[in-house]
């Protein structure tokens, strides 16, 4: 298949893009490259790219005989919604839009969508599934709903949009994150010997390694249309919900020497849900898979430790979306619609 994927060059698209070529398809990234001085280690695989800000897409660009548009561009997660709520729907919803509008024009059959269990939001204890009532308390979640809305307004017999809701993410890349539960707290047990809590520990979160994420992706975007039409999917195991306290306990039961610590201040946190990853099983049991958190910490802290990690790396601008970002602003490299300040004019209309 040839495909379209969007935000190739993030966290998850780096993971995304190298299993894509594995499996014998022809892969065309899209992306303006925010985080382009934030390659942690290792080389990213090299694809034919558009190097284009997803809100300036044209209809050229998605004119090239896809099969599938693969839709990961977005400002990535709660903290980083909340720098400025407007431009988060205006990326995260309406160039969403704009991109399926050209995608569906062009004849583009099938649209999958990386959306989020963040819209889940305070969502409580309970297992919830895909009928669950969301519950955003962010601007980053809101966004994922209504374009998860607006995609199912665009559907037809010859458009098929797909919504993947991620659980939360963790696991290596070249572009890792460290603004992620179980990639900070192992950053911070393996630099400083203090797995550092920044909330009471008591919220549930579902987990799901990136490559994992990359697979479920896979497993869609070949499954037949009529399973899939239409159809949201939590992505991750029903046995990889975990309590952030529980989470902490395996990172310092991986990373030796180190002790459990919270933060000052450190209180409940809002977003607390469980969800219920049984109906992607079910549905599409090509979608297998392959890591736990366990696993994952091991992952991390190997590659962290090959890299020599310092502690000022992931606290300080660089490897912080938000942080690296207000960085960008400040020195006047990024426009405040977070636009390159050098990039031609006929493309920031």
């Amino acid at each position: 298949m040839k495909l379209l994927l969007t935000g190739h060059r993030g966290y998850i698209g780096c993971a995304l893009v190298p299993l894509l070529l594995q499996a014998g398809h022809e892969v065309v990234g899209l992306d303006s490259d925010l985080y382009r001085r934030c390659t942690f280690s290792g080389e990213m695989a090299q694809i034919r790219t558009i190097d284009r800000d997803i809100r300036d897409v044209t209809a050229a660009d998605v004119a090239g005989g896809f099969d599938a548009v693969l839709h990961l561009a977005a400002l990535s997660n709660d903290p980083l919604g909340n720098l400025d709520p407007e431009l988060t729907i205006a990326i995260n919803h309406d160039a969403t839009m704009r991109l399926a509008r050209l995608a569906r024009d062009a004849g583009i059959p099938r649209f999958v969508f990386s959306s989020s269990c963040s819209l889940y939001g305070a969502a409580g204890d309970n297992f919830v599934d895909e009928t669950a009532e969301p519950s955003p308390v962010t601007p980053y979640g809101r966004a994922k709903i209504l374009s998860e809305q607006g995609l199912t307004e665009l559907a037809t017999d010859n458009f098929s949009p797909t919504f993947l809701r991620n659980a939360t993410a963790y696991g290596f890349s070249q572009r890792v994150r460290f603004d992620l539960v179980v990639n900070n707290l192992t950053a911070w047990a393996l630099t400083t010997g203090r797995v550092l809590m920044k909330s009471d520990g008591t919220p549930w979160r579902p987990i799901v390694h990136i490559e994992d994420i990359a697979r479920a992706f896979i497993a869609v975007m070949q499954a037949p249309r009529e399973v899939v039409h239409l159809q949201a999917f939590n992505v991750g195991r029903n046995e990889e919900n975990y309590r952030i306290s529980e989470i902490a306990d395996m990172v310092a039961e991986r990373v030796p020497g180190c002790r459990i610590d919270f933060e000052p201040g450190a209180g409940p946190d809002a977003r607390c849900y469980r969800v219920d990853c049984g109906k992607i099983a079910r549905m599409v049991p090509s979608f297998k898979p392959a890591w736990t958190v366990r696993e994952g910490i091991v992952q991390l802290r190997d590659a962290f430790i090959e890299a020599g990690l310092k502690a000022e790396w992931f606290e300080g601008p660089r490897f912080s979306r938000i942080a690296h970002l207000r960085e960008l602003l400040a020195s006047g490299a990024l426009a405040g619609d977070l636009r390159w300040a050098n990039q031609p004019q006929a493309l920031r209309a």
